[in-house]
């Protein structure tokens, strides 16, 4: 643990932040300022309408884009952003959002090159992401099989057994249920969605995602309206404690220049995954061309950090300010569910079913990454084998303290970073806005 902690560290409180922020920007540059189609790209991503360039994908770019936000929109939108704040401070939500904006660009380049160099399967599906990407684009496939097998692990690990985890801790804490019985419901649930293989699953997420998505950022407008007179002074709270070299705040809320950029874009990183190259694999099973489906998987970094993790910082800060007496004694995790307090209703019981519901479409969404790369190391004999070690891992996960699993997970993630961002970098040429 403490080498694992020590690891995690080192890597992203410095290289990996520098790193990533570095493509980030150049992939602004280089494509010249993709972010700025975003309304077009929101447009593209429902419209129902043929590609003209389109392949023989088995779902649409909506669907695509469905399953990446299932990946990705989970705790961390809530929690991540909930830490983040407690240890870096207020202008930890501006890192966070600046790092979505930039990194709007990085899911550009990835997805654009998952389309372009996605193959078919023996049963004549395409299938994509980095590993397809280092192998057929750059000739590496020890690289390729090494990427593969850490997505693998990372399906396990941030995938399956976290966020069961997740699941079962916010129910209990709020219901009071056992977390034995939570994760033997999830386990039947998601298997029955995953023994239908991507179109079962890009359709619960179509159907599922979007639906938690508004019912989240609905709350959050209302807890805003609520407290609206301290909206103005919160913005405000934030950009100077972002940009001021001292604490902007007191306490353990306060956060320097360097810690609010640290956990800020730490966080945004984690949460759009943008850098790490897995939304390319659901990209790679859409109808679209590579520019299309680029696009369209661009607005999940957007949806997932730009303005979902935004609301959720600004909410957090908001009620720093109206209600600073219900912060005592909280922890760094609380911060979201004593803004939620305020809702009517039942605040505290509608996040917590947020968050179960966000981690169970996590689950969904990410075992058919999982699921892919297991296909491209051992083809597709193994995949039964896979999805039963998943739904039994859902349980697992449920049930086991997870320190040990959540520090593995942040390695995984960190070591997948590289490899990808090689690719990125090497076929920058490709990439076409």
């Amino acid at each position: 643990m403490e080498l694992l902690s020590l690891a995690n560290r080192f890597l992203w409180s410095g290289p990996l932040l520098i790193l990533l922020m570095g493509v980030h920007l150049y992939y602004t540059a280089h494509l010249r300022i993709p972010q700025r189609k975003i309304l077009r790209a929101i447009r593209l991503s429902v419209s129902p309408g043929p590609d003209p360039a389109g392949g023989e994908g088995p779902i649409s770019a909506f669907a695509a884009l469905s399953t990446t936000l299932a990946a990705t929109l989970g705790t961390g939108n809530i929690i991540g952003v909930s830490t983040a704040v407690f240890l870096g401070g207020p202008g930890a939500v501006f890192w966070c959002w600046l790092t979505g904006v930039l990194g709007m660009a990085t899911a550009y380049g990835e997805c654009y090159l998952g389309v372009l160099y996605r193959e078919r399967n023996r049963q004549g599906q395409p299938v994509g992401g980095p590993m397809y990407v280092l192998q057929n684009g750059l000739h590496k496939k020890r690289l390729a099989a090494f990427y593969a097998a850490c997505t693998v692990a990372a399906a396990f690990g941030v995938g399956c057994t976290t966020q069961a985890n997740s699941l079962t801790r916010s129910t209990s804490l709020t219901f009071g249920l056992s977390p034995h019985l939570v994760g033997l419901a999830a386990a039947v649930a998601a298997g029955l969605v995953l023994i239908g293989g991507i179109r079962s699953i890009s359709r619960v997420c179509m159907r599922i995602v979007p639906l938690l998505g508004f019912l989240y950022i609905g709350s959050c407008l209302i807890l805003l309206f609520i407290n609206r007179d301290c909206l103005l002074p919160a913005l405000s709270l934030i950009l100077k404690s972002a940009l001021s070299p001292r604490a902007a705040a007191g306490g353990a809320l306060g956060g320097s220049l360097l810690a609010a950029a640290r956990y800020g874009i730490a966080r945004g990183l984690y949460t759009n995954e943008a850098g790490i190259g897995t939304a390319a694999i659901s990209a790679a099973a859409s109808k679209a061309s590579p520019r299309r489906q680029a696009y369209v998987s661009m607005t999940a970094v957007f949806w997932d950090t730009v303005v979902m993790c935004l609301l959720s910082g600004l909410v957090i800060t908001v009620n720093l300010l109206a209600r600073p007496e219900s912060l005592a004694g909280v922890r760094e995790t609380d911060l979201a569910a004593a803004a939620f307090q305020v809702l009517p209703l039942g605040g505290s019981a509608f996040l917590s079913l947020a968050l179960a519901a966000f981690a169970l479409t996590t689950l969904i969404g990410w075992s058919y990454l999982g699921e892919r790369a297991v296909e491209y190391l051992f083809g597709e004999k193994l995949i039964p084998l896979y999805k039963v070690g998943y739904i039994v891992m859902i349980y697992v996960g449920a049930v086991i303290p997870m320190g040990l699993v959540w520090e593995c997970t942040d390695l995984v993630n960190a070591v997948m970073v590289f490899p990808n961002l090689y690719a990125l970098w090497k076929l920058r040429g490709q990439v076409r806005p």
